[in-house]
């Protein structure tokens, strides 16, 4: 073949292919338009805005977009940190206007907290173009307009209990019967407050019906709480309440003493514990809910064995001894104490108008007022200065040396154990002026502050056995001349004459001091300290009659 030929050839092949690419470009691009408007492309860009989370634009390729849009929008926001993934998986033309598909969903709810499933759905082509024929249950199983889809913690059953000190049962969880009032419900909001409050009179006499008109007054609206009922009382009380308008009667569970005599603010705390242990131990799960509340199912999830029972320090004796101590006062009181050698909280007892004021016992700071001879002491002995010379930074460093305004953090437990002098008074001597007025205590840290001085050293105080707080702050243990002249100090304020109530108890020494209308009493006995607080005491002696009757309830037998 001559030159020609061969170039002849050449260009003859490069027409022919030329042509080919051409008539492939063409086809490619036909496809490419129909796979990009097509109903296969919608079901693919539907799947690909579900992954991201984008209902409003999902809901935009369905028959009915605000339907949609609402429905997707739950999902996500109750399925919420869940991350989706959907994929089409097949499609179907059947006819030139409808076409069914399937897809496959994986959600993925943190580490090993997977969920697949498959769906099935048809698309249709509208006045507007492809759409996907909409249905809530193409996103997820069992799924209607009505219902909602929430991702929940899950937990084993039965519940972990709560012990005592000495392992038996203190708290357990049981249904309550929650009786509300819900003011939309009554033409007569004030008649039924009154009515509720009468029915629960002979279990809650303090719920009044203007209490409970103040508690809808601020409710916007919203049903308030009267009272929770144990079935006991409710069986009871029952047909009084029902027949009231607005009244609202709900079983929750709920975590409760098993002997009702004993109530605490300990009780709160232990509460946050046991919580602690359920949600360390918790499962999960994917419910779906019909819009009263009540649970259709469980799609998916997984929930393993319960946690251990909580051990709690509290002595169930030594609180209800704690308890009949505090009412039998009239004024705000509250009692809290320790096991010097473990720092375990073994009761914690306030009356009903301490409570008012909230969980003082733990968090209510008071001036120490005569107390502060004892911190007077400890730092003229640590700092070999005689007591009349000792600062108020002095006697606050001493307090701070005894757990008064340490920061500790005991799981489950709001507290603060006081506060200390700050300021350019601190410098000056403590005798002068108002100097233990700046000098604040909780009750709870004056029980530290007893439990160090029968210890030794201020032990790390815990609620729960194994469970000790933690804290910044360093504790060394006193030297033998500080713990020699605190113990003789509470030794020899038992022998004052208005603690003589103490003494036919065995090995009680105590301390007491007012501060101003506010009366304070540290005591300790064998493995047992204890701090009294009273507010607006009546004579010097009424702290001293309050630890009698404590310690008269401990020796009475139950």
């Amino acid at each position: 073949m001559d030159v020609w030929g061969s170039r002849r050839f050449r260009i003859r092949g490069a027409i022919v292919l030329a042509g080919v690419i051409a008539i492939a470009i063409a086809m490619g691009s036909c496809t490419f338009r129909e796979r990009t408007t097509g109903a296969e492309a919608v079901v693919e860009r539907f799947a690909a805005l579900l992954d991201k989370k984008d209902y409003d634009g999902a809901a935009g390729l369905t028959s009915y977009p605000s339907g949609a849009s609402a429905t997707l929008k739950q999902v996500f926001s109750g399925l919420d940190p869940g991350k989706p993934d959907y994929d089409l998986a097949q499609y179907i033309g059947l006819d030139g206007t409808t076409g069914l598909f399937s897809m496959t969903a994986a959600w993925n709810f943190g580490e090993n907290r997977n969920w697949k499933y498959d769906l099935q759905g048809t698309v249709r082509k509208l006045s507007v173009g492809w759409r996907i024929s909409w249905d809530p249950s193409i996103i997820m199983p069992q799924l209607d307009s009505k219902r909602t889809a929430k991702l929940v913690r899950t937990y084993a059953v039965p519940s972990p209990g709560v012990n005592d000190i000495v392992g038996a049962p203190l708290m357990a969880e049981q249904t309550i019967n929650v009786i509300k009032l819900d003011p939309t419900k009554t033409g007569d909001q004030v008649g039924s407050a009154n009515a509720l409050a009468d029915a629960i009179e002979p279990v809650a006499p303090l719920i009044t019906g203007a209490a409970l008109m103040q508690q809808v007054s601020a409710s916007q609206g919203k049903p308030v709480v009267a009272v929770n009922l144990r079935d006991g009382d409710f069986n009871i009380l029952e047909p009084r309440m029902a027949s009231i308008p607005g009244v609202v009667m709900e079983k929750q569970p709920r975590l409760i003493s098993t002997d009702r005599r004993v109530w605490s603010p300990m009780l709160d705390s232990l509460t946050k514990v046991w919580q602690d242990n359920r949600e360390k131990h918790s499962g999960w799960g994917v419910q779906l809910f019909e819009p009263d509340g009540s649970m259709v199912t469980q799609l998916v999830g997984e929930q393993g064995p319960p946690g251990p029972d909580i051990a709690a320090t509290m002595d169930q004796r030594l609180q209800r001894a704690a308890e009949d101590a505090v009412v039998s006062v009239g004024s705000p009181a509250s009692i809290v104490a320790i096991q010097p050698s473990s720092g375990a909280l073994v009761a914690v007892a306030q009356n009903s108008q301490a409570s008012a004021h909230g969980s003082v016992a733990f968090t209510g700071l008071y001036p120490v007022g005569g107390m502060i001879e004892l911190f007077k002491n400890m730092a003229a002995v640590a700092k070999n200065k005689a007591p009349q010379d000792v600062s108020v930074s002095d006697a606050g460093e001493a307090a701070n040396a005894l757990g008064i305004g340490m920061d500790f953090k005991v799981p489950g437990l709001d507290e603060t154990t006081g506060r200390l002098p700050t300021g350019k008074n601190g410098a000056e001597n403590v005798s002068r002026g108002n100097a233990a007025d700046s000098l604040l205590a909780s009750p709870w840290g004056m029980a530290i502050a007893a439990a160090g001085i029968a210890n030794g050293s201020v032990p790390k105080p815990m609620i729960a056995i194994g469970q000790p707080a933690t804290t910044e702050a360093e504790l060394p243990a006193l030297t033998p001349e500080v713990t020699d002249r605190l113990r003789t100090m509470l030794r020899d304020g038992a022998a004052a004459p208005e603690l003589a109530g103490l003494n036919r108890y065995q090995g009680v020494q105590a301390f007491a001091a007012t501060a101003g209308p506010n009366g304070w009493l540290v005591a300790t006995m064998g493995d047992l300290a204890f701090a009294i607080h009273i507010d607006d005491v009546d004579s010097a002696d009424m702290t001293a009659r309050m630890a009698a009757r404590l310690l008269q309830a401990l020796a009475t037998p139950d």
